[in-house]
């Protein structure tokens, strides 16, 4: 079965995960320079077989955009044109970055290690991946 790729775009780091090919486990796979991403995403979907990607969609608590979303809402289509033949689905990232930062802090690993914001995206990614995961079975739409 071919792999899912969730993405937690920033604008200037975005954090990535991957399933397995089975769709059980996400798994941390690369914090990207932004600028860098789409090339970075072809080269992995070139050596690598991807059915779709989960975009992490920033909101408020309340549930209205923020000043990000529309940033996403813009790399969510350049998504869709690059890769015409994959499904793209969006999903409420909402609690994902405090959620992150619960486990890295439960992790036990130091501050200095704790401060590389890289591992924050990376963590983010896959929390987004396995609550997608959880909530559609590992299906698409």
């Amino acid at each position: 079965m071919p792999r899912v790729i969730a993405i937690d775009f920033g604008l200037k780091r975005t954090g990535l995960a991957v399933t397995d090919p089975l769709r059980i486990i996400a798994t941390a796979l690369d914090t990207v320079d932004s600028k860098e991403l789409m090339d970075y995403l072809k080269a992995y979907v070139a050596k690598d077989q991807v059915d779709g990607f989960v975009v992490g969609l920033p909101k408020n608590l309340d549930g209205t955009p923020t000043d990000v979303t529309g940033n996403v809402h813009q790399f969510v289509e350049a998504l869709k044109k690059s890769f015409p033949a994959l499904w793209v689905e969006t999903v409420d990232e909402r609690f994902t970055s405090r959620m992150a930062q619960q486990t890295l802090l439960a992790s036990g690993k130091g501050r200095m290690a704790r401060r590389e914001k890289g591992q924050l995206d990376r963590i983010s990614a896959t929390i987004l991946l396995q609550g997608w995961m959880e909530r559609s079975g590992g299906k698409g739409p």
